[in-house]
């Protein structure tokens, strides 16, 4: 019979070097997200003229909820790679910020587009709350609207009869909150919802915005700038949306592909997952001039280029 199965230690070696491997491609990815979005974070406190902008505060605040968002991320990766186990207790409130920074990112593109929209039509009458100093509003209400999600989570939650909120070990992940389809059917319609509301926003925006420069003749630029913001806002809302087809994905695997569950599992949480949460902030940090000229400054490569260039310029 021996000869028939596996050994047990070339099952074990094989999985070993599945999650080193899955581990090693993740951890330098995040790096390269953490040391950009920190270049792009320093870039905002150096230069105090950002923060005289609703538009650069909540992208400031767009960077920082992305961030948690993928460390939250990362960190349970680990987790559940490790197959470290702990009390729920310790696990709901990592889950809960995880799910409250997810909800969060289709909201600030709604907000940031918003924006826009308010910047155009009403430049020298702009409503209170969305002035630079008044903005911490508007970002306190996203943060109220996001939560609204975990905690629902938190008052449906029924754990299994053995298992003890306090003291029983268990394996992070949204499937321990996640019990009953009740919870499942909740939680389908309430991101339905969101980003059905995003969506509405942003087209709304894109529309009024192209009506107005049809009737406008001066000051056009910045009319067009702002409707490709927007149109930006909605190609990063299809990102964030990407997450939402790993059913999809995982049923197209299955049938072209003979992968195990836990490949096809992490193919889908870093295509859909990760590298759409890196590539938004930085597609749209890097496509504004002001941003970029100063982030160029900052990196030492570039700013090597730039020097001379300035010197012969003075």
């Amino acid at each position: 019979m021996q000869n028939l199965t596996e050994p047990p230690g070339n099952t074990t070696s094989t999985k070993n070097v599945s999650i080193i491997v899955k581990v090693c491609v993740v951890i330098p990815f995040f790096c390269v997200f953490l040391y950009c979005i920190l270049l792009m974070l320093h870039t905002f406190i150096s230069h105090r003229q950002f923060f005289d902008s609703s538009r650069y505060i909540l992208f400031t605040y767009m960077l920082v909820n992305d961030t948690l968002q993928m460390l939250l991320s990362v960190v349970l990766f680990l987790f559940v790679m490790g197959n470290v186990n702990f009390p729920i207790v310790f696990c709901a409130p990592l889950l809960f910020l995880s799910t409250a920074t997810f909800q969060n990112s289709p909201l600030i593109l709604a907000a940031m587009s918003l924006e826009r929209y308010v910047a155009i039509f009403y430049p020298l009458h702009r409503p209170v709350s969305w002035r630079p100093e008044r903005i911490w509003v508007i970002i306190l209400s996203l943060w109220i609207v996001s939560c609204i999600l975990p905690m629902v989570d938190f008052i449906l939650m029924r754990p299994k009869a053995d298992v003890d909120v306090l003291s029983t070990p268990v394996l992070c992940k949204m499937a321990v909150l996640n019990s009953s389809p009740i919870q499942t059917l909740f939680k389908v319609v309430m991101n339905g919802l969101f980003f059905a509301l995003v969506a509405v926003v942003i087209l709304f925006t894109y529309i009024r915005i192209l009506l107005e420069t049809h009737k406008m003749r001066q000051d056009r630029v910045s009319v067009n700038k702002a409707l490709h913001t927007v149109v930006l806002h909605g190609f990063q809302l299809l990102l964030s949306m990407m997450a939402f087809t790993f059913p999809i994905t995982e049923s197209l695997i299955v049938l072209h592909v003979n992968w195990l569950q836990e490949h096809i599992s992490f193919f889908n949480y870093f295509c859909f997952i990760l590298l759409p949460r890196f590539l938004s902030p930085l597609i749209y940090g890097l496509r504004d001039e002001s941003l970029r000229s100063h982030v160029k400054r900052a990196v030492p490569c570039c700013r090597a280029r730039i020097s001379p260039h300035k010197a012969t310029k003075n």
